[in-house]
């Protein structure tokens, strides 16, 4: 029997409890998030459910009771996943494609609320996921509820998602050894006249291989002036010899997604080139060396883009120095010279230094822990310019 590292039981409904706890102290009777296919994090944190086309909410009484809401064709999936047992199907959670389902009598917000023993009309309702609440989930809950004052919860999910437990370190530590095996595979077997899409595929075939259960994030690899790009998708283009090519990948286990990644070149460098990718790293390097308990995060982004201009490469700068990580590779808190919060232990970041030329673009970026000290990397470390020759 395969064993695989995972978030066990007891911490979901550990979870649950911390979440209404902080539901109380915020003076709400409940506390609702919503996720989709694409940002199942909050949902599944509390879950561990994955919507699949349609949408999923869970709802957490203050009380500490907690119940799953998802769409008409997720009732029997969601059963067989999930780490809650109350369980919803809603029309509000429905996919996309927004069939009417004539035989199905739906459950309600109203239905949820009276499970979990959320009483009354006047009521103080959070919702979190704000972002990825439809305005179709919001008419639900004001048709249910029209005398409920319906407030912005989100700062509760960034407390407790943005500080990591034990156990989901060891998700992201697997995760970077998967995807350090999937690195080293595309370096090993990447040749001119291979297309992006391609390489890709080799980077998801050893994913799978070696335990992961999805990619973490969209893998990328990119070539050429693609490189300028901060997010984009890979595409059929033809690697060429001489060629800057950036990869980003990333293995997701149990739900969490951490990434890799480095800039190779498919030749030798110019002289132009090499010193951006240098300058990257040693961005990368103060980074990481300024990383640690105590310290105010805007001063790490403040330090983090005076290194640039100082360096003269302040044109090249686009954002930075680090966004959390952890269920999604991106996830709050960002670090910027906006941020007003400080450093605390277990806090997880990716420490992302991308930079942008008028021809092509680099990023160097891993996974760290804050500590009391310092910060952990939760990978081996990366740093190696690579000049592959043919």
């Amino acid at each position: 029997m395969t064993t695989h590292v995972k978030i066990p039981d007891h911490e979901y409904q550990e979870r649950i409890q911390k979440a209404a706890k902080l539901t109380a102290e915020a003076g709400l009777d409940i506390l609702i998030v919503n996720s989709n296919e694409a940002d199942y994090a909050n949902v599944r944190y509390f879950s561990g459910f994955w919507p699949l086309f349609e949408r999923a909410g869970v709802a957490i009484a203050a009380s500490g009771k907690a119940a799953l809401l998802v769409g008409p064709e997720s009732t029997i999936y969601a059963s067989d996943f999930s780490h809650i047992d109350n369980i919803f199907c809603m029309m509000e959670y429905r996919e996309s494609a927004d069939p009417s389902y004539p035989q199905i009598k739906p459950d309600t917000y109203g239905d949820v609320f009276k499970s979990l023993g959320v009483n009354g009309s006047k009521l103080r309702i959070g919702v979190a996921s704000f972002l990825d609440t439809t305005v179709i989930m919001m008419d639900g809950l004001k048709n249910s509820f029209p005398e409920a004052e319906i407030v912005r919860a989100d700062a509760i999910m960034i407390k407790l998602r943005s500080i990591k437990s034990e156990n989901e370190l060891n998700c992201m530590r697997e995760g970077f050894r998967i995807t350090e095996l999937a690195t080293r595979e595309v370096i090993r077997t990447i040749r001119p006249g291979m297309t992006e899409c391609q390489m890709v595929g080799v980077a998801q075939r050893v994913i799978y291989e070696n335990g992961a259960e999805y990619e973490g994030l969209p893998m990328y690899i990119f070539s050429e002036k693609s490189t300028r790009h901060a997010i984009s998708r890979s595409s059929h283009r033809v690697i060429n010899k001489g060629d800057i090519v950036q990869l980003n990948l990333s293995a997701k286990v149990d739900g969490y997604s951490p990434s890799i990644g480095m800039p190779i070149s498919m030749g030798k460098l110019t002289t132009e080139r090499r010193e951006i990718i240098e300058f990257g790293l040693k961005a990368h390097e103060w980074t990481q060396a300024n990383l640690k308990a105590g310290v105010l995060a805007s001063s790490v982004a403040e330090g983090f883009l005076q290194y640039f201009k100082d360096n003269g490469y302040e044109k090249n700068y686009l954002y930075g120095p680090c966004h959390g990580t952890g269920m999604i590779e991106v996830e709050a808190p960002w670090m910027e010279t906006s941020s007003d919060y400080l450093l605390v232990p277990n806090m997880t970041f990716q420490v992302d230094t991308f930079m942008t030329t008028d021809t092509f673009g680099i990023r160097w970026e891993k996974g760290v822990v804050i500590r009391e000290s310092g910060c952990e990397v939760l990978c081996n470390p990366i740093g190696q310019i690579h000049e592959l020759e043919f």
